[in-house]
């Protein structure tokens, strides 16, 4: 006889929300106000190979390193300037304050039409939610913003676990709040493996979340996806009965 759910657990960004405009844009924006003019594509392509650096050398924000999500994205922000030609260093350190600052606000982030109701809906089934996100400690604030923090018990970020999706640690973490075993949680993303797979490989009941089809590996069965998050109340519930 299966655990009836207790617990929704829920990655955050591309799942519940996404950036509003790209990353070359936003960072455009801001250097416009610093008198400097650049095209999104040149930035784009300047934070993706700085992004890639970063990632495989410090990676969850450099924890391990001593680094933190406010210097390591002070760094990411200064070296992608940097790559675009920017070197006073005066003006690489507003550039770099400004953006991690205004990456916490509402109007950088757009959620997605069907995420509160889904919640609202989670919770209407007496199930209690809890979010597990690679993100740094900007999270708490941003939901804040968003009007969507209210409807978690509890946030863990990979910043303040030490760990990332998809090591088992911050999943383990997040059991130890929900206080029930993993076979009375379920969880919900957007990424194959930090999400899906991480998620099943201890137990919790995965969903991936697909909007745009493109995952189609033969080994996700069909009542383990959704291509919206209004599919989500009923195959929970029927986990429930």
């Amino acid at each position: 006889m299966q655990s009836a759910l207790r617990w929704v657990l829920w990655d955050v960004k591309d799942t519940l929300l996404k950036v509003r405009f790209s990353v070359g844009e936003q960072y455009c924006r801001e250097a416009e106000l610093m008198g400097l003019s650049f095209k999104p594509v040149e930035v784009n392509s300047a934070f993706r190979q700085t992004y890639k650096i970063y990632s495989n050398k410090y990676p969850n924000y450099g924890i391990a390193q001593g680094l933190n999500g406010h210097s390591w994205w002070t760094a990411v922000v200064q070296d992608t300037f940097s790559l675009c030609g920017v070197q006073d260093p005066a003006l690489l350190k507003t550039l770099s304050h400004n953006l991690y600052h205004n990456f916490s606000n509402a109007q950088n982030w757009e959620v997605f039409n069907d995420s509160k109701k889904v919640l609202e809906d989670c919770s209407s089934l007496g199930l209690k939610l809890g979010v597990v996100s690679n993100f740094d400690k900007r999270l708490e604030t941003i939901l804040k913003s968003c009007d969507l923090l209210s409807h978690f018990s509890f946030l863990i970020t990979s910043e303040e676990s030490g760990a990332a999706k998809p090591s088992s640690l911050i999943f383990e973490q997040a059991l130890q709040k929900c206080g029930v075993p993993s076979a009375q949680v379920a969880h919900v993303g957007d990424h194959y493996i930090n999400d899906y797979l991480a998620s099943r490989s201890i137990g919790i009941h995965g969903f991936l979340l697909d909007r745009d089809n493109k995952y189609n590996q033969s080994d996700i069965p069909k009542e383990h996806r959704l291509s919206s998050l209004e599919e989500l109340p009923s195959r929970l519930q029927e986990q429930m009965d």
